[in-house]
């Protein structure tokens, strides 16, 4: 259990000898080793005890606070010493134009392959018929991945990124039943279940990638496609393109499609403004699969065994790096096959 999603309302996190403990109204829900957590996470009304605290800070494991949408409320971190030379490097490169317009590129162009790859799959299930229906949005997810690999700037790169999301939804819109009435991609909020499902998976994702580039030493807020924004970690934001298909995406189809979670376990969440959200029962569904999914193994271009989700958030923040301090000449993103 690397990490430990605690969902439960008025649960608490206590520490007893080397054991986490969850408990509410003196009933132990569920008993821990710290050694196999690498990260707690608390949703909504959960409190923690002071010892608990200590122990997690002891044993360098982070604290995430959320509200039951996703947001981040907070995160408790040990001191740590950060790689200030390559802090330094990365602050510096910012204002480099040709670089954030390489790194840019990278990113984008993977994130339309990795749309594409998925709606082959899609439609591949679907059948002729959906693939016939879809072949215009196909061929124009292959040649806005060609011109994204040619941008010039950022702005036509912001460009080919938008038009490639219009083809990729109207696609992958059609991996649900109707009845689900996803029609677009929306949010802030989001205002139907599959574009809530969608905004929460990738809220976990940007603190999974969080948590990956720090282990390698660079500040998640300062960005290279994103633009800083106070209190918005830029750079996971731009690792999280390579990953919101072939991560969060096929994670929503699969818990709809298995029927996991159903129309019926969502709820407009007060105040408005968090828009439609889940249940706690169906929430605590979508964490137990969001957390299998980080372990799940892929294949990762370059490496010959296949790599769990979580060490490949690793190694793609560790070739980040490289990049940034000018170890590797381009920056590699993540390829799904």
């Amino acid at each position: 259990m690397p990490t430990l999603y605690v969902v439960e309302p008025g649960a608490q996190v206590e520490k007893e000898y080397h054991h986490l403990l969850v408990t509410k109204e003196d009933e132990v829900l569920l008993r821990v080793p710290i050694q196999q957590v690498s990260q707690v996470v608390l949703v909504g009304m959960v409190g923690i005890t002071t010892p608990a605290l200590h122990t997690l800070l002891a044993q360098e494991v982070p604290l995430l606070l959320v509200q039951r949408n996703g947001n981040l409320r907070g995160r408790l971190l040990p001191p740590t010493s950060s790689n200030f030379i390559l802090r330094r490097a990365q602050y510096e490169r910012e204002p480099q134009e040709d670089f954030r317009l390489r790194v840019a590129t990278a990113i984008v162009s993977a994130k339309l392959h990795n749309q594409r790859v998925l709606a082959l799959r899609i439609l591949r299930r679907k059948g002729a018929v959906f693939r016939e229906e879809s072949t215009n949005e196909l061929e124009q997810l292959r040649l806005l991945e060609q011109k994204a690999k040619q941008s010039q700037d950022l702005e036509s790169l912001l460009g080919w990124e938008g038009a490639g999301a219009k083809a990729y939804f109207s696609i992958y819109g059609k991996a649900f039943d109707p009845l689900w009435e996803f029609n677009h991609r929306n949010r802030r909020p989001p205002r139907d279940p599959i574009n809530a499902l969608l905004s929460l998976g990738y809220t976990f994702l940007t603190h999974a990638l969080m948590s990956a580039l720090e282990i390698a030493g660079l500040d998640p807020f300062c960005g290279i496609y994103h633009q800083e924004k106070y209190g918005r970690p830029a750079l996971a934001l731009d690792l999280v393109e390579e990953f919101r298909a072939p991560f969060v995406d096929s994670l929503v189809m699969s818990l709809v499609n298995r029927r996991l979670i159903k129309p019926g376990d969502f709820e407009w969440e007060p105040p408005s403004e968090f828009g439609v959200c889940l249940k706690d029962k169906a929430l605590r569904v979508f964490l137990r699969e969001f957390g299998d999914r980080l372990e799940s193994e892929v294949h990762l271009q370059g490496v010959k065994k296949p790599l769990s989700y979580r060490k490949i958030f690793e190694i793609q923040a560790h070739r980040m790096a490289r990049a940034i301090s000018g170890e590797a000449e381009e920056y590699q993103p993540f390829l799904a096959r």
